[in-house]
Parts: C-alpha cells; structure tokens; sequence
C-alpha cells in the first residue's frame, strides 16, 4: 500500500511542477505560481517535426540548467523504481517498468508545452528515461549481489 501512494504522491507531484510556470530550481518562491495555459498551443504545433519540442535547448548551460536536469534524472529514477515494485512480479518487469516511465515523460513534456514560461523538450524525455534506465539497473545490480552474498 505505502509504494503504491508513494507512486500517485511522485507522479502528482512532478505533474504539480511541469504545471507550474517559470518554475526555477534554485528559486523556492517560483514553486508555487499559480499556472496559465498557453492558449495558442495545440498538440498539432506541439508536435510538428520542426517545433520546438524537437529542438535543442536555447538557453544557457549554468547552474539553473544543471539542476534542472539532475533533478530530472533523480525524480524519474525514482519514478521508475517506484513503478518497477507496484508491478507484479513477471518477465520482463524491469523493461515495462521503463516503458512506463517512458510514456510518462513523453506524456509530462507535452503537458508542459502546454504551459506559460515551460516547454516541453523530447531531450528531456530522454534524459527522463535515461534517469529511470539507471536507476533500474543499478537497482538491479543491488539485487543481484545481495544475492551473491547469500550464497
């Protein structure tokens, strides 16, 4: 029961920030604006090949930036964990749970394309998966050599 409310409170929670505009890291007073819809954005203009979704990041690589993806990384490993143990176990349980994750992000980014002052990046996608990818497997390599030792 506690994984699975640790799970619905991660997933809100990231929702909560990919909701909120001009969010910045290393300013707490930004965490909690009060959203606004960006009204002329459509899933078509989203998506096209050529918007910005598909393009690098335009702005500077400094701490903001750093953090930012370190926190990507650190939510969605965590993310990824927390969907791996409410899954059944099964074969192939590590490689849905990264797929979940995956479509998370996808789902997360285009929501905060959505918003005023955020945009959604499918370079964050990746670096979402990548965080969740990593996770799992060092979570994985943690398994399988406690269970060397107890041989």
């Amino acid at each position: 029961m506690l994984k699975r409310v640790l799970l619905i409170g991660l997933l809100l929670a990231i929702s909560n920030f990919s909701h909120t505009p001009h969010l910045k890291v290393t300013d707490p007073g930004t965490w909690q604006n009060e959203s606004v819809w960006d009204h002329t954005a459509t899933l078509q203009s989203i998506l096209d090949p050529s918007g910005e979704f598909f393009t690098q990041y335009t702005y500077a690589f400094d701490a903001e930036f750093v953090l930012r993806k370190i926190a990507h990384l650190s939510f969605f490993g965590l993310l990824a964990l927390l969907i791996y143990w409410n899954l059944p176990k099964m074969k192939g349980r590590f490689v849905l749970a990264w797929l979940l994750l995956a479509g998370f992000a996808f789902m997360d980014e285009v929501h905060q394309a959505f918003i005023v002052g955020r945009d959604g990046r499918i370079i964050d996608v990746i670096i979402d998966s990548i965080g969740g990818a990593l996770f799992l497997y060092l979570y994985d390599r943690f398994k399988k050599s406690k269970k060397a030792q107890q041989e």
